[in-house]
């Protein structure tokens, strides 16, 4: 079992921060491996040929190993816009086919269609979460069939943390040729997940959440259907024999193998790239797992707490424990804005869900004066 790692972290002891799920902090040793990397773009002499690619291979094959895939289904990617749009341009769909969303996704898993839609005459769909009925994860399986050409799907929704069964979603995807594309922005370093066992056909990850990484760099998986499309950008360092400098005149319409072909031009950063390295180095070393074991074992103590206050969640089985919303049928969010800054708390709210998010940084303080601003604002 993992223990507080906040001394890795350079977070103030005053504020407790519990919006992860917004923008991670940075470990102290990621700070380092950024603060190494402007230094040496301050000495332009020392990189050389090989350092476009070491780098980026290494975080190629980090992030592989943590969704369990080979390094040559990796790109490099600036943001899941990005990301779906590299999608949205190889898509290959019949009129009338259906593109299905769940309800209140985030928005560019949703703008990434719109042009689609219109340009190959597709639907957009939207699965609505129900009180009564079938749950939302047997609105998904009822809703996909052989006219549904794509489905976007995360492990968990962004606003609340509630899960869904990516699994069985996969096979049925595969019964009715249905493509399958997970953001699992909110999930993966916080959350196992296997590849193997899911075979989603393309995945897309920001970086500066979960994977503890930085703003502007993320990582997508992209799976054999999509070995023979187009990126969105015609990068040079994307094409075969882009590592011979010499060569590079030597125009070619040859993309490199694998999912390199959807990497962003100027992947080679060398700020971003080894500061996500050395942050997966850590995300591996600690496990997800043990991620989502910590954060269960910081919040079970107080779930009964904020029950009894009026809050409502969602069943354990039913969430995630490093992302997880609370609702309330008559808080008063003006007065719970003025206790959370009085107490230096810091979480989300979206719509009328209050999104917590913890993670080995947080500890049980952390959770009590959030506590206590619920109290406070309620009058208790």
């Amino acid at each position: 079992m993992l223990t507080s790692q906040k001394h890795l972290f350079s977070l103030d002891e005053s504020i407790h921060y519990l919006n992860g799920a917004s923008m991670s902090p940075l470990l102290k040793h990621v700070e380092e491996a950024g603060i190494k990397g402007v230094l040496r773009k301050s000495q332009p002499q020392s990189i050389v040929q090989e350092d476009y690619f070491t780098d980026v291979d290494a975080v190629r094959k980090l992030f592989g190993q943590l969704i369990q895939v080979p390094a040559e289904r990796v790109a490099i990617i600036p943001s899941v816009s990005y990301g779906m749009a590299n999608v949205a341009k190889n898509l290959k769909a019949q009129p009338g086919q259906q593109i299905l969303l769940v309800e209140n996704e985030f928005p560019s898993d949703v703008y990434a269609w719109e042009e689609v839609c219109e340009t190959q005459q597709l639907e957009m769909v939207t699965i609505k979460r129900t009180k009564d009925g079938p749950s939302w994860n047997e609105a998904i399986l009822n809703a996909l069939s052989e006219r549904t050409a794509l489905v976007l799907l995360a492990p968990l929704h962004w606003s609340d943390g509630v899960l869904f069964d990516l699994k069985i979603v996969a096979q049925r995807c595969r019964e009715t040729g249905t493509l399958l594309v997970v953001d699992g922005t909110q999930a993966v370093g916080a959350l196992p997940f296997d590849m193997s066992q899911i075979q989603a056909d393309a995945l897309i990850v920001s970086g500066y959440k979960w994977l503890l990484g930085t703003y502007g760099l993320g990582l997508a998986y992209y799976g054999p259907a999509f070995d023979e499309g187009r990126s969105i950008e015609q990068s040079w360092i994307n094409r075969k024999g882009s590592d011979n400098f010499r060569s590079l005149m030597n125009y070619t319409q040859e993309l490199r193998p694998g999912a390199s072909r959807y990497s962003m031009g100027e992947q080679s950063n060398f700020i971003q790239i080894p500061m996500q390295k050395v942050a997966l180095q850590q995300l591996l070393d600690w496990t997800p797992q043990a991620v989502q074991d910590y954060s269960s074992t910081l919040v079970t103590p107080f779930v009964e707490r904020w029950q009894e206050l009026g809050f409502q969640m969602a069943e354990k089985s039913q969430r995630a424990s490093h992302l997880f919303g609370l609702r309330h049928d008559t808080l008063d969010h003006s007065r719970l804005k003025q206790e959370l800054t009085q107490r230096k708390v810091f979480i989300s709210t979206r719509g009328t869900i209050l999104r917590i998010a913890v993670h080995v940084y947080n500890e049980p303080q952390d959770l009590e004066a959030l506590t206590q601003a619920f109290e406070a604002s309620l009058g208790k």
